[in-house]
Order: C-alpha cells, then structure tokens, then sequence
C-alpha cells in the first residue's frame, strides 16, 4: 500500500444458496410444525402423519444435519428425559434464514400451480 494513494479491496461475494429440495422443505416445516419440541422422532413422526409415506429415521438425521450445515436450524441439547434411560433430545428450531427459505420454496410451488388447476384440480 502506497501512503496517500486509495485503496480498494475487492469482495467476491457468496453465490446464491442452492435451491431446497422437496424433503428438505419437508423437514423445515415439520420443525416449524414441532415448535420447542421439535426433535428426530417427532419431526419423523410428524412427517410419515402429514403425507401419508413412511420415512427413514436416516433420511431425516441426515437432512436435519445438512440443513443445520446451510444454517437453515440450528440446534441445541435438551434435558434428559426419563423415557429415554437417562438421555437428552436434540432439539432443532428453524433459523430466520431457514424461516426465509421455507416461504421462498412455497411461493415458487405456488407460483408454479397457479392457473393449472383446470389441469390438475384443486388441491
């Protein structure tokens, strides 16, 4: 840096984040869904009632953990609970950024069907 000459930094900024996928969506809103006690088996649970399929405890733990990596939940460690032998729940939340993704994803499925319910029917 020369003395009295200007500066300029240059800053890349970060690409768009990557689209969510149909179950990731999913899984945000059964954590909205679950509220403070949003935790592995309820989010499953709360899934397999809402769309009528069966889902993998694996499936879920693993979208769980990615989101949590895209800082779309963030989660923490509840107490320990009896029903449990002793141990704790992980207990996930959705984060703002998460809340912001979950709208976007809906409003582009929206979007999307609107005008093709000659097509497709009501939902």
């Amino acid at each position: 840096m020369t003395p009295g000459l200007p500066c300029v930094y240059i800053v890349s900024l970060m690409p768009a984040a990557a689209p969510l996928g149909e179950f990731e969506v999913v899984v945000l809103m059964a954590v909205l869904h679950g509220g403070d006690a949003a935790y592995g088996s309820a989010i499953r649970d709360g899934i397999e009632e809402r769309t009528g399929r069966p889902v993998s405890r694996g499936a879920v733990y693993i979208t769980l953990d990615r989101l949590e990596e895209k800082g779309l939940l963030s989660s923490r460690m509840g107490g320990a609970t009896a029903e449990r032998g002793g141990r704790a729940k992980r207990l996930f939340r959705v984060t703002a950024t998460g809340l912001k993704a979950v709208r976007h994803s809906v409003g582009v499925m929206a979007s999307m069907y609107k005008g093709l319910e000659p097509i497709v029917g009501r939902v």
